[in-house]
C-alpha cells in the first residue's frame, strides 16, 4: 500500500528511523496507527461514559431527585479551582 504522506509528516517519519527508533518507516506508521486506534478506544470510553452519567441523571430528574442550579455558587467553585483555592 502507498500511502502520500506531505513533505513535513515524510520528514518526521524520517527522523524517527534515523533517530533509531524505528527500524522502517513501516514501523512509524504502524505504531502512529496503534496509537490511533488506542485514542479511539479512549475517547468511546469517554463518551459511553459521559452517556452513562447523563442518563443517570435524567432518572434522577424523572424520579424528582433535582435542586435548583446555583449559578452564582457554581461560578465561585469554578472561580475557585481556578486560581488554585
Amino acid at each position: 500500500m502507498d500511502v502520500p504522506l506531505t513533505p513535513e509528516l515524510e520528514s518526521l517519519v524520517r527522523s524517527k528511523v534515523e533517530s533509531g527508533g524505528y527500524l522502517s518507516a513501516g514501523e512509524v506508521v504502524g505504531e502512529a496507527l496503534r496509537l490511533l486506534e488506542e485514542r479511539d478506544r479512549l475517547r468511546d470510553a469517554q463518551l459511553e461514559r459521559l452517556k452513562r452519567e447523563v442518563h443517570a441523571g435524567l432518572e434522577q430528574l424523572d424520579r424528582g431527585e433535582s435542586t435548583p442550579l446555583n449559578i452564582q455558587g457554581t461560578l465561585a467553585r469554578v472561580r475557585a479551582r481556578r486560581s488554585g483555592g
